[in-house]
C-alpha cells in the first residue's frame, strides 16, 4: 500500500500528488487551489506541475490532470505526454479518446442523444443553410475557444468563413444548431467522482455571436449551483454506462447537457480530461474529490 492517509510524518512524505496545469496557470485555476490544503490535511503533499515542463513524473504517486487548457492546438504533443506519465488520473487512453469530440459520434451510435452535429473534415465542401442559428466549433477545443454563433439569415458568409478557416488549419469542424432554450434554462453540468454523482451546476449562455477570438484560455462563464432533473440524472447514468472504461475507474467525469426543443436533455460534451469541477459550488464537493484521490493512493 502506497499511503494510508493517516496524519503521520512518514505518510505525508510518502504520498505525493501532482495537480497538472499549464504554463498560463502555474498556480492552478482558483477552483482547484483548495485541493492543496485539503489534501495536506489528510497527509498528502499536492503541488501544481506544468504538464509540458521537464518533470520526473515517476516521482509522484498520482498525477491528476486539472487545468491543462492549452493543449487544444497541440493535441498530438499532449497525447504523447499522456503516454509518458505512469500514474495518471484520468487514464491516458481515456484522455486520448476524450480530447477529440468525435467521441460524440460513438455515443450517438450507442443511442445517447447528442446535439445534432454535422462533421466537416478538412477538404469537405460545406455551405450554410438559408436560415436558423448555428454554432461552429473545432472538434479539438477547450474553453469555447474558436467557437461562434451565427444567424444564417444575415451571417451565413461569416459562418462559411469560420468553417473554412478551421479547415485550412487541418481541423475537423462541428456545425450544430443553436438550441435557443439555453438562453433561459442554461446548460447543466453533472459532476461525478469515482462514478458517483457529486453535484451539478448551471452555466449561463455564453455564445452571443460570431467568433472574434478569446483573450486567455477560455470564455468567461456564469456558474451557479443547480439541482438536476430526474431526466438529466437518468441521461447522465446512461452516458456513464457507454464510456470506454467503467465509470468507477474515472477519478472525475463531467457530463454537459442542453435542453433540446421539447425539453428533453441532450449531451453537448462529456468531459473526462481537464474539466472545471466547480468544487466551491456544493457543500462537500471538495471533500468528495479528496476522498476519491485518497482511494487511489491507497
Amino acid at each position: 500500500m502506497r499511503a494510508d492517509l493517516s496524519n503521520t510524518s512518514a505518510t505525508r512524505a510518502a504520498a505525493r500528488v501532482a495537480l497538472v496545469t499549464c504554463g498560463e496557470l502555474p498556480d492552478l485555476d482558483p477552483d482547484d487551489q483548495p485541493l492543496i490544503p485539503a489534501l495536506a490535511a489528510r497527509g498528502v503533499a499536492a503541488e501544481p506541475v506544468v504538464w509540458d515542463t521537464q518533470v520526473d513524473w515517476s516521482a509522484f504517486d498520482l498525477a491528476v490532470v486539472r487545468s491543462t487548457w492549452d493543449y487544444a492546438k497541440r493535441r498530438d504533443e499532449f497525447v504523447a505526454w499522456v503516454d509518458r506519465v505512469p500514474r495518471l488520473a484520468n487514464p491516458g487512453d481515456v484522455i486520448a479518446w476524450n480530447t477529440d469530440k468525435r467521441y460524440l459520434r460513438e455515443l450517438a451510435d450507442k443511442g445517447i442523444p447528442i446535439v445534432p452535429t454535422t462533421w466537416v473534415e478538412p477538404g469537405d465542401a460545406w455551405k450554410p443553410g438559408a436560415d436558423g442559428e448555428i454554432v461552429v466549433k473545432p472538434a479539438v477545443s477547450a474553453g469555447s475557444v474558436d467557437t461562434g454563433r451565427y444567424d444564417l439569415a444575415t451571417q451565413g458568409q461569416l459562418a462559411a468563413e469560420h468553417v473554412a478557416r478551421l479547415q485550412r488549419s487541418g481541423r475537423t469542424v462541428m456545425v450544430q444548431p443553436y438550441l435557443a432554450d439555453i438562453d433561459t434554462a442554461g446548460e447543466t453540468a453533472l459532476l461525478y467522482f469515482d462514478g458517483e454523482f457529486s453535484h451539478a451546476i448551471r452555466k449561463g449562455a455564453i455564445l452571443t455571436g460570431p467568433d472574434e477570438g478569446v483573450e486567455g484560455l477560455y470564455q468567461v462563464e456564469e456558474i451557479t449551483p443547480r439541482t438536476p432533473s430526474a431526466a438529466e440524472l437518468a441521461l447522465g447514468a446512461r452516458v456513464l454506462e457507454t464510456l470506454p472504461v467503467p465509470a468507477r475507474e474515472l477519478l472525475y467525469a463531467r457530463i454537459d447537457l442542453l435542453p433540446a426543443p421539447g425539453g428533453d436533455p441532450v449531451v453537448i460534451e462529456v468531459e473526462l480530461t481537464e474539466p472545471s469541477l466547480f468544487l466551491g459550488t456544493a457543500d462537500g464537493a471538495l471533500d468528495r474529490l479528496v476522498a476519491a484521490i485518497g482511494r487511489r493512493l491507497s
